[in-house]
C-alpha cells in the first residue's frame, strides 16, 4: 500500500483487514489491532504528513503473534532461565499435568471414605517424607509462601532480618515490600556485611516479635569481611522467645546429600542451603520454590512444624494463594521421582549432569554446519540460584552478535543465545540432542 498523506484516503477497517490476508490470529484480535494501526497512521499523517497503515498493521500483528506462547530453543547456557519459563518438566510430570487438566480427578476427595479430603494430601505426604518436616503446605510461588508465613505469624508484630538479606530479585520483587504487605514490621539488624546473633537478641528484647526470618541471598554473594548468625543460633533464640524461625532458602534443593549426584557433579552446590538440613538445624518452617532446583512446576512450598503450618493453613490468604489441580499433579510426579531415586529423569538434573565430552561431540557436529570456534565456557544455573557458580561447558562462539541475536529469536523456531563481548555464544547444555539439527538450521538461515 502506498504512503497515504490525507486522512480521507485512510482505508476502512474491513478493507485493511482483507488486504492483510491470513494473520494466524483470531479475527476479533486482528480487527482490534487494525483499528490501532489506523489510529497510529492517523496520528502520523497529522504530525508527519504521511503513513503506511498496512505496514503498521502487519508490524502490530507480527508482534502479537510472536507474543503467543511458543517453543524456544534455549542456547543461552542458563538452565533455569526465568524469561524462558525456568525448569522444563519431566515427561512423567507433563503426563500427570495433562491428565489432571483434562479430566476430573480426586483433588479434594478421599476415595477410600467418600468424604471430602484435603487438597493435594499426597503431595504433602511426599514432602514430609523427603524433607523430614512434620507438615507441609503448597501455594502458587515462593513469594506467596513467604507472604503467607509472615501474615499468619507476624501481622502487627516485628520480624528481625539481617540487613545483608533484604533481597531484591527480578521483576522488582523486594523483601521489605512483601513484609509490609503481610502486615509484619521489618526490623533491620546488623550491617550489610556483618550480622551477629547479638544483633538479633537486641531486637527481640526491644520489640514484640512475631517471628525471626533468615533469607538465603540466592542471586548475589556478600564476600570478604563478613559474619552472619548461624541457623542454630537463631533457632535457639527463636525457641527462647517462643516465636517461629522462618528460613527462606529459595531455590529448593531438597537434601544436601543430593544422593542423585556424584561428589564431582555436586561441587557447584556446596554453598546452597538445603531444606532437610535447615529443618534439622532448627528452622520451624522452610520456604522454597518448586520450579528452580527442585525441577518441578511453579509453586511455593512450605515445610516444617505442624503447629506453625496449621496457623498458615487456617489463614484467609491460604485459599487465595493455593495451587490448582494440574500443578498439584505435576508437583506430585516430580516429588515421586526423588522418592523413587530417579531424580535424573528430571530435565534440570539431566542437563546439569551432561558430560563435557558429550557436549563437545555435539558441538563439533553443529560447528560443521555453522562455522565458529569452540571454546571452554560456563553454563549458569539461573533463576537466582547458586549465584556466582557455574558448570564447565564447551560453547560455540560465533561473531556478529548484533546481527544474529534478534533474527534467531524471530526465526521459524526461535533460538535464544547469549551475547558476550560482541560474540554470540551457543551452549547446548539446555538443548535436547534431538533439536541440534534444528538449531543448526536456524543459525545457518541467519548467517
Amino acid at each position: 500500500m502506498p504512503i497515504i498523506t490525507s486522512l480521507r484516503d485512510l482505508p476502512a477497517v474491513d478493507k485493511l483487514v482483507a488486504s492483510l490476508g491470513e494473520t494466524r490470529l483470531p479475527r476479533t484480535v486482528t480487527v482490534d489491532l487494525v483499528r490501532s494501526a489506523l489510529d497510529v497512521a492517523r496520528s502520523e499523517i497529522q504530525s508527519d504528513g504521511g503513513a503506511d497503515p498496512e505496514t503498521i498493521a502487519r508490524d502490530l500483528l507480527t508482534s502479537a503473534h510472536m507474543n503467543r506462547s511458543t517453543r524456544v530453543l534455549n542456547a543461552t547456557g542458563v538452565l533455569l532461565h526465568t524469561n524462558l519459563g525456568r525448569s522444563p518438566l519431566s515427561r512423567k510430570a507433563l503426563d500427570a499435568m495433562s491428565l489432571a487438566a483434562g479430566r476430573y480427578t480426586n483433588l479434594e476427595i478421599d476415595l477410600s471414605s467418600g468424604q471430602r479430603g484435603g487438597r493435594g494430601s499426597y503431595v504433602l505426604d511426599l514432602l514430609r517424607t523427603l524433607t523430614g518436616g512434620e507438615d507441609a503446605l503448597v501455594v502458587n510461588n515462593n513469594a506467596a509462601a513467604l507472604l503467607l508465613a509472615l501474615a499468619a505469624t507476624s501481622e502487627g508484630k516485628a520480624v528481625p532480618v539481617a540487613r545483608g538479606e533484604l533481597i531484591e530479585i527480578g521483576g522488582s520483587y523486594r523483601l521489605p515490600d512483601v513484609m509490609a504487605t503481610s502486615g509484619a514490621k521489618l526490623v533491620e539488624v546488623g550491617t550489610t556485611n556483618r550480622t551477629r546473633i547479638g544483633d538479633f537478641v537486641t531486637a527481640v528484647q526491644i520489640h514484640t516479635v512475631g517471628a525471626i526470618l533468615k533469607v538465603h541471598p540466592s542471586n548475589y554473594r556478600v564476600e570478604g569481611f563478613t559474619a552472619e548468625a548461624s541457623l542454630a543460633e537463631l533457632a535457639e533464640l527463636a525457641d527462647g522467645a517462643r516465636v517461629p524461625l522462618i528460613h527462606d532458602v529459595g531455590s529448593g534443593l531438597l537434601d544436601k546429600e543430593a544422593s542423585w549426584l556424584t561428589s564431582a557433579d555436586s561441587a557447584w552446590l556446596s554453598s546452597e542451603p538445603a531444606v532437610r538440613q535447615s529443618l534439622e538445624r532448627g528452622a520451624d518452617i522452610v520456604t522454597f520454590s518448586g520450579d528452580k532446583l527442585l525441577g518441578g512446576p511453579q509453586a511455593g512450598i512450605i515445610v516444617g512444624s505442624s503447629e506453625t503450618i496449621s496457623k498458615l493453613r487456617s489463614h484467609p490468604l491460604a485459599r487465595a494463594l493455593r495451587i490448582d489441580g494440574a500443578t498439584n499433579a505435576a508437583l506430585a510426579s516430580t516429588l515421586e521421582s526423588y522418592a523413587e531415586g530417579r531424580a535424573d529423569e528430571i530435565p534440570f538434573w539431566r542437563m546439569a549432569h551432561l558430560a563435557e565430552s558429550d557436549l563437545m561431540e555435539r558441538l563439533g557436529t553443529v560447528r560443521e554446519g555453522t562455522g565458529g570456534e569452540v571454546r571452554d565456557g560456563i553454563s549458569l544455573i539461573g533463576a537466582g540460584s547458586v549465584p556466582g557458580v557455574g558448570i564447565p561447558t564447551p560453547q560455540l562462539v560465533l561473531g556478529g552478535a548484533d546481527h544474529l541475536y534478534l533474527p534467531l529469536l524471530k526465526g521459524k523456531v526461535p533460538v535464544a543465545a547469549r551475547r558476550q563481548h560482541g560474540d554470540l555464544l551457543i551452549d547446548l547444555r539446555a538443548i535436547d540432542e534431538a533439536d541440534d539439527a534444528t538449531l543448526t538450521e536456524m543459525v545457518i538461515r541467519c548467517r
